[in-house]
C-alpha cells in the first residue's frame, strides 16, 4: 500500500467506568490529528535535468503518463493566444503523420493522448506502453505545426471569442483579469479577435523551442509499471533530449486598489448582474498562511454552509450562488467573491459582499465555524490521497515549490492546529474590504445610480478599458433622425435603387453542435416569411399575409398575443424606414454610442403599439449595424438585439455577411444567399 493512515485508540481503564453514566453535558474533546504516512513514488533524474516520479498501482492494467514544464508566465501583448496555440498545435500533425494519422494510431490502441502549453499527457493499457511512449515521442520531438491547421486553429479561437463575446460571465473574467493584475502582466491578458489574428507560426514555433526542454520537466509516471520498468523506458526515450537555458521573466507585483471603487462595465441587455469583489494577494505556494486561508475562506465563501451563501441565497434569495476564492500561486495571488444577481437587487447584494468581508475581517470566526471548516477541508484531503495521480502530484508540487518534504505528511497536523486568532489575522490580512475592485457587469441605466455608495463608479469597455461615459461624441447640432436615415439610404446603395426593390430573400446559417442551422427569410413589403430549419426539417415558422399573423413550432401553430402580432407586422418590409411615416412611427435622435469598438449614433423608434426599438448608424458609414428592443421574458424584462456587420454588395445592394441575434446567447449567422426582387406568389408566404 502506498499510503496508510494510523489512528490512536483510547481504551476503557475500568470496568466501573464503562458502567458508569455518560456526561452529555460536557463536549467531548476533539479527536486528534491523523497521522498520515503518505508513499514516496521512486524518483530518478536524467542527465539532461528531466525530474521523473514512478507510482506503482497494480489495481488496473493502465499506465499514465503527465509531463508538466515549470516555467515563468509568458507575456503575449498583441499576440495574446499564441501560449495556448503552441500547445495544441502539437497534436495536429507530426514529421512522420499527418493529424489524421495521428489520431488514427491513437485510436488503435485506446489511448489517449493530450497537449497544452505546460506539457501533455497520455495513457494506454499497460501492454500497449511502449507505442504509447513512441507516439509521445513522436508529439513532442517531432511536431509539423502545419500553417493549415493554424488557420483552423484561428478560426475556430475566433469563433469562440465571438460566441462569448456577450456572454456576461467571460466579459467579467476578462475585466477582472486586468483589473486585479493589470496590462503588463501574463494574469491580466486574454484573447482578442486582433491578437488572434496576429499569430504566426513563428511565434508557435519559438515557444516550443524555449520552454519544451528536459531541464525544467517533471514527469510522473502513475499505474501498472514497476520503478525499474519506467526508468529503462525514459532513459531510452529521453535521454538524447537536449536541455537548453530558459529565460526568466520578473514582472511587478500587482497591487490592491488604495481605496474601493466600483468598476461598473454597461451592458444592455443584462436582466442580471455579475458581480465580482476582487483584488491581487500575495499569497505564494506553500506559505504559511495557506492552510489558514484555505480555511478562512471555507468559512466565507468555500461551499453551501458558507456565510456568503447563506446570506445572499439562503436568507436574501438574491442569487442561486455566492462564492469566494482566495487562491495561492507562485507569483501572485487573488481574492474573488462572486454571484449572479437581478438588477433590481444588485446594490443590495453588494452591501451584503460587503458587509460580510467587513465583519469577517473585524470578529474572525467562530469556534463551531471552525471546526465545521477543519472538517470538510480534512475529508477533501483524505478523499484526494485515494489517487495515486496525488501522491505524484504532491511529490513535484514539493520539489517545484521547494516544499518542506514533510509538507503533505503533515497537512492535517498544521490544519488543526489553525485557532480562532490564527483565522483572525489571516482575515485582517487578506480580506480587504475597503481596498477591492467591486466588478459589476450589468445595464448601467438600472443600477449605476445606487452603486454610488460604495466608492467612485468607473466606466469599463468589455476589454477593460475605462472610459468616461460623458466624454460621449457631442451629436452634431443640425442632424436628425431623417437625415441619419437619408444617410443609410445612400450608404445601402441610394435610395432610388432601393425604393425600387419589391422583394427580398436572404439565407443566414450557423453551426450548432455538429449541425446547421438554416434561416431563411422572404419579405415583400406587404408579407414576411421567416424559416428556421435543420436540413429538411423545419424547427420554426412565422408567417405575416395580409395582416393574418401566425407562429409554428415544428409544425404546431404556437398562440401569439396581440402586441406580438402587432409588432411582427412591421417585419414586413424591407427597408421599413422608408415607410415610418406611412406606419405612425415616431423617431428621434438620442445619441452616440459604441458598437463593436465604432461610434453610430442612436435612433429610437417608436411603434404604433407603442414598443420602443432602437437602430444604431455607424456615423462613417451610414450603414445600420444594430437593432435593439425590450421584451417580457419569463424573469421580466429582457433586451434582445442584432448586430450587423461584414457588408458586402449584392446586385449594387449593401447586404451584411455577418447577423449575430442576441437572445438569452448569441446566434452568429452568416450569409449564405440574397436576392432582390424575386418572384412572389399566394404559396410563398404559406
Amino acid at each position: 500500500m502506498i499510503k496508510k493512515i494510523y489512528i490512536s485508540f483510547v481504551f476503557a481503564l475500568a470496568a466501573s467506568v464503562a458502567f458508569a453514566q455518560v456526561d452529555r453535558t460536557t463536549a467531548p474533546e476533539p479527536t486528534p490529528a491523523k497521522e498520515i504516512n503518505i508513499g514516496q513514488p521512486t524518483t530518478f533524474t536524467l542527465k539532461n535535468g528531466l525530474k521523473v516520479f514512478v507510482v506503482e498501482n497494480h489495481k488496473l492494467p493502465r499506465v499514465a503518463f503527465s509531463l508538466t514544464f515549470d516555467r515563468d508566465p509568458v507575456f503575449e501583448g498583441d499576440k495574446a493566444g499564441y501560449v495556448s496555440m503552441a500547445g495544441q498545435m502539437l497534436m495536429k500533425g507530426t514529421e512522420n503523420r499527418t493529424k489524421a494519422e495521428l489520431d488514427e494510431d491513437i485510436d488503435f490502441i485506446g489511448a489517449n493522448i493530450n497537449t497544452y502549453s505546460t506539457g501533455m499527457y497520455a495513457t494506454s493499457l499497460t501492454k500497449h506502453q511502449d507505442k504509447l511512449m513512441e507516439l509521445m515521442k513522436d508529439v513532442l520531438f517531432n511536431p509539423a505545426f502545419p500553417e493549415d491547421e493554424l488557420e483552423k486553429l484561428k478560426k475556430q479561437t475566433l469563433s469562440g471569442i465571438a460566441a462569448s463575446k456577450d456572454d456576461p460571465n467571460a466579459i467579467a473574467s476578462n475585466v477582472r483579469g486586468k483589473l486585479v493584475y493589470g496590462d503588463n502582466h501574463p494574469y491580466g491578458e486574454f484573447e482578442t479577435e486582433e491578437s488572434v489574428e496576429n499569430i504566426t507560426l513563428a511565434e508557435i514555433k519559438d515557444y516550443y523551442n524555449t520552454y519544451f526542454r528536459p531541464n525544467i520537466g517533471y514527469l510522473a509516471i502513475v499505474g501498472d509499471i514497476t520503478p525499474k520498468e519506467a526508468k529503462k523506458l525514459i532513459t531510452k526515450n529521453f535521454s538524447d533530449w537536449e536541455k537548453a537555458e530558459i529565460p526568466s521573466t520578473e514582472y511587478k507585483m500587482p497591487t490592491p486598489p488604495e481605496e474601493t471603487f466600483v468598476a461598473l462595465v454597461d451592458r444592455e441587455a443584462s436582466v442580471q448582474s455579475v458581480v465580482n469583489v476582487t483584488y491581487p494577494v500575495n499569497l505564494p505556494i506553500g506559505s504559511e498562511d495557506v492552510i489558514t486561508a484555505r480555511v478562512l475562506n471555507q468559512i466565507l465563501g468555500g461551499g453551501f454552509s458558507s456565510r456568503l451563501m447563506q446570506n445572499l441565497r439562503e436568507d436574501k434569495a438574491f442569487t442561486y450562488g455566492a462564492r469566494s476564492s482566495l487562491s495561492a500561486d507562485e507569483f501572485v495571488g487573488s481574492f474573488n467573491a462572486s454571484a449572479s444577481v437581478r438588477n433590481e437587487v444588485t446594490d443590495s447584494a453588494v452591501n451584503e459582499f460587503m458587509a460580510e468581508l467587513m465583519k469577517i475581517n473585524e470578529d474572525g470566526v467562530t469556534q463551531d465555524e471552525l471546526d465545521a471548516a477543519k472538517a470538510s477541508i480534512s475529508g477533501s484531503f483524505a478523499r484526494s490521497l485515494e489517487s495515486p495521480q496525488t501522491v505524484a502530484s504532491f511529490a513535484i508540487n514539493t520539489a517545484r515549490y521547494n516544499l518542506p518534504k514533510d509538507y503533505y505528511a503533515n497537512y492535517l497536523k498544521n490544519l488543526e492546529a489553525v485557532t480562532l486568532e490564527d483565522v483572525k489575522a489571516a482575515a485582517q490580512k487578506y480580506i480587504l474590504p475597503n481596498n477591492a475592485n467591486i466588478l459589476v457587469v450589468g445595464k448601467g441605466e438600472e443600477i449605476a445610480e445606487n452603486l454610488e455608495r460604495f466608492g467612485e463608479v468607473k466606466y469599463f469597455d468589455r476589454k477593460g478599458n475605462e472610459y468616461d461615459p460623458k466624454d460621449k461624441t457631442a451629436l452634431p447640432a443640425d442632424l436628425t433622425a431623417d437625415k441619419v436615415f437619408e444617410n443609410y439610404f445612400e450608404a445601402m446603395g441610394g435610395k432610388d435603387k432601393i425604393e425600387a426593390i419589391t422583394s427580398m430573400k436572404t439565407v443566414y446559417t450557423m453551426s450548432m453542435q455538429g449541425q446547421t442551422l438554416t434561416f431563411t427569410e422572404i419579405k415583400d413589403n406587404d408579407n414576411f416569411k421567416q424559416e428556421v430549419g435543420m436540413g429538411p426539417m423545419v424547427m420554426s415558422k412565422v408567417l405575416v399575409n395580409d395582416n393574418d399573423v401566425k407562429a409554428f413550432q415544428q409544425g404546431q401553430e404556437v398562440p401569439l398575443p396581440d402586441e406580438a402580432k402587432s409588432n411582427l407586422k412591421s417585419n414586413t418590409f424591407i427597408f421599413p424606414e422608408l415607410h415610418y411615416a406611412d406606419m405612425g412611427v415616431t423617431t428621434e435622435l438620442t445619441g452616440i454610442e459604441t458598437v463593436n469598438d465604432k461610434d453610430a449614433y442612436v435612433v429610437s423608434v417608436t411603434l404604433p403599439s407603442g414598443q420602443v426599438t432602437k437602430s444604431y448608424f455607424d456615423t462613417e458609414s451610414g450603414l445600420k449595424v444594430k437593432t435593439s428592443a425590450t421584451q417580457q421574458g419569463p424573469q421580466g424584462e429582457v433586451t434582445v438585439y442584432e448586430e450587423f456587420s461584414d457588408f458586402e454588395a449584392v446586385d449594387g445592394i449593401m447586404v451584411p455577411k455577418k447577423n449575430v441575434k442576441f437572445q438569452g446567447r448569441p446566434l452568429n449567422t452568416e450569409l449564405k444567399s440574397a436576392e432582390f426582387n424575386i418572384e412572389v406568389t399566394e404559396d410563398t408566404f404559406n
